[in-house]
């Protein structure tokens, strides 16, 4: 077979897809039960979705992104994040004109055209998390809160959380043109040049170290904030030290997207290396209004699953994940194989995860598949046995066998296993 993935794409196989698999339905359970609601989005959006909303100044939206043009002639692109969708999903159906902040989250591939490497994918999927309709400094501890806490439930325990703000409408004005002002006069190529004028806060987040050492001694936008925007800030951090949650100032943090305001935060891993970044977020108070809508204030984040699985590796933990077989059916005959194909349907519709062996294998063969399978009991079924209406029950941990009726094995089976 000549085929393989494309270059850039990562993809879980297992046993590692077990783990991508736990740490999802950890960050559903971790949702759920903040009152966040599913939200499933489009795949592809009308390219100029990311162009408003993201800001085409910035490299998502001028160089990363997979735009084509359909059969209709229309410019679409792969979502190269989730906000900006979601917020236009919300709109579309009219969510935010019910309970506010609409609370909900989503996860899935996502598509940027980077040069790959590790923890920088092309294909790759993030966990994204909204509560939209609300500027409450308690909602901004509440959506940082929620990510650190399923970090901890996955067992890290180097995250670190890097806080800062961008200023709002009436504040970041003042401090761009300060920077501008700054920026004009450094020794920059002529695109980023042409980038101080568009968004000048884009150098700030320049990861080249020739950039970086000249900005330097940039101004920082915590010395021109606003009243106001001051004491938000301190109202988030102070929401967060009461739960106990460590953060350190990051006064020179812009994220990689321009609809950020106010609140802006990442979580760093340090054993990722040059990738260290394994998820942020921020305020994007003025999004609605770039794609159409009404004023509607958000806060929210996406986490790197894949940077995550990578963090989780480095540390050497990994998230309890359901077994994928508790059972092993070991059938002796063609009777016996049609009883235990009936019995492996009972077992699984009363929630025990069974499987079996397949193909009419003999009692050795099956025996080294019941082992590969990871289960913890074995049933072992031969003609003997259906003349007794009866099951061998043996458990793989201690090697100990039992007899155990037929009618009863479901009960039995249930009540060692959960």
């Amino acid at each position: 077979m000549n085929f393989q993935a494309p270059k850039g794409v990562k993809e879980y196989v297992p046993p590692q897809a077990s783990t991508f698999s736990a740490i999802r339905a950890a960050f559903a359970e971790t949702a759920r039960r903040a009152g966040y609601a599913y939200l499933e989005t489009a795949v592809f959006e009308d390219t100029q979705l990311f162009a408003r909303g993201v800001g085409e100044s910035t490299d998502v939206v001028s160089k990363e992104m997979y735009t084509f043009t359909d059969r209709g002639g229309r410019s679409l692109t792969l979502r190269p994040e989730f906000t900006a969708g979601v917020l236009r999903a919300v709109l579309e159906y009219g969510l935010h004109r019910g309970q506010l902040p609409v609370k909900v989250w989503t996860d899935g591939p996502v598509f940027r055209a980077e040069a790959p490497q590790e923890g920088r994918y092309r294909q790759f999927y993030q966990l994204d998390l909204e509560a939209i309709g609300s500027e409450d400094p308690a909602v901004d501890a509440e959506t940082i809160a929620l990510a650190w806490q399923w970090y901890a439930t996955l067992g890290l325990t180097q995250v670190r959380l890097l806080l800062n703000s961008l200023g709002c409408k009436e504040c970041r004005p003042i401090y761009r043109a300060r920077l501008q002002e700054f920026l004009r006069g450094l020794d920059l190529d002529e695109a980023t040049r042409e980038r101080i004028e568009i968004n000048p806060l884009r150098v700030l987040d320049d990861k080249r170290p020739e950039v970086r050492a000249q900005v330097e001694d940039a101004p920082l936008i915590g010395d021109h904030l606003c009243a106001d925007c001051k004491s938000y800030h301190d109202r988030v951090k102070q929401l967060l030290a009461d739960l106990g949650i460590p953060w350190e100032d990051a006064p020179r943090l812009v994220r990689g997207l321009d609809y950020y305001t106010r609140t802006t935060f990442e979580f760093d891993h340090p054993l990722l290396g040059a990738q260290s970044g394994i998820g942020g977020g921020g305020r994007y108070d003025g999004l609605s209004e770039a794609i159409g809508g009404p004023a509607l204030p958000g806060i929210g984040f996406g986490l790197g699953l894949d940077r995550t699985v990578i963090a989780l590796e480095r540390e050497g933990v990994a998230p309890a994940a359901p077994p994928r077989c508790e059972v092993y059916g070991v059938p002796l005959g063609e009777e016996a194989a049609r009883a235990m194909f009936r019995l492996l349907s009972e077992l699984r519709a009363a929630g025990v995860a069974a499987d079996m062996a397949f193909g009419g294998k003999g009692l050795k063969g099956a025996m080294k598949g019941a082992d590969r399978s990871g289960a913890r009991f074995a049933l072992i079924l031969g003609e003997r046995d259906l003349a007794a209406q009866a099951v061998q029950l043996k458990d793989l941990t201690t090697a100990e066998q039992t007899e155990v009726p037929l009618a009863q094995v479901v009960d039995v089976l249930k009540g060692k296993v959960q």
